[in-house]
């Protein structure tokens, strides 16, 4: 399964902007009585609870972690909150790959991200929001759409597609009541039930998701931030590729 979910977690084009990015060197924790300057690099905050040591986590874990952070660049702060409890750690990202990198069905990966960003930004999730709209950022190619979602996304410039299928995930966010009225607002765009099944599976997790940021107080990498904002100097490559 782990190699599995890191293939999928960090698909090439991901995989080009997550290793390109400079990796933040986090001070360790200083001698007690050392008085931290104003100058000092801010010290990494994942979680308010105990991030494990690797040597008392499962193998499992460990490997999914080591491959993750290797294949990156960098280790996603969810994989650090979440392994305080390994069971469960298991248990979310099988669910998360499941619903997020499943190759059926009429959800684009961008279309899934997006949902991801509309409905953390409601639930005032800053992780799920930073994290996924890096996602959405690379899949899109489009760098400015998620920051209009963000602000608001009855505003943003979004494809009939992409309104309906926001609605829809923003009604099951908010607990709505589900009516036929909305099936039909997703049919009339191209969805059908199997989709609106995975827009609303995404809505119901991610719910569950900006939860446990909230309780763990989890931090997005800084990585997150410019993933995606600005396009890859492709001549740079060509001209590694001719030796210049």
């Amino acid at each position: 399964m782990a190699s599995n979910l890191v293939s999928r977690w960090f698909r090439p084009r991901v995989f080009t902007q997550l290793v390109s990015l400079r990796l933040v060197r986090v001070p360790r924790q200083k001698e007690a009585g050392i008085r931290l300057f104003s100058s000092d690099p801010p010290r990494e905050n994942v979680s308010r609870y105990p991030v494990p040591n690797k040597k008392d986590l499962p193998f499992d874990v460990v490997d999914l972690m080591e491959e993750v952070e290797s294949k990156g660049g960098f280790l996603p702060n969810v994989f650090k909150a979440l392994s305080h409890r390994p069971a469960e750690f298991r248990a979310f990202f099988a669910y998360y790959n499941e619903l997020m990198n499943k190759e059926t069905g009429g959800l684009t990966k961008a279309d899934r991200e997006l949902i991801v960003v509309a409905t953390s930004t409601h639930n005032k999730c800053l992780y799920c929001v930073v994290s996924h709209s890096a996602l959405h950022r690379i899949y899109s190619k489009k760098p400015t759409l998620c920051d209009q979602v963000i602000v608001n996304y009855e505003n943003a410039e979004l494809s009939p597609r992409e309104s309906a299928m926001l609605d829809f995930a923003m009604a099951v966010c908010r607990s709505d009541t589900v009516t036929e009225q909305h099936f039909q607002s997703l049919e009339e765009v191209g969805f059908d039930r199997e989709d609106a099944w995975d827009i609303a599976a995404i809505a119901a997790f991610f719910a569950m998701s900006n939860r446990l940021a909230h309780l763990t107080d989890m931090r997005p990498n800084v990585e997150f931030y410019n993933m995606g904002r600005t396009p890859k100097d492709r001549s740079k490559d060509k001209g590694k590729e001719k030796g210049e």
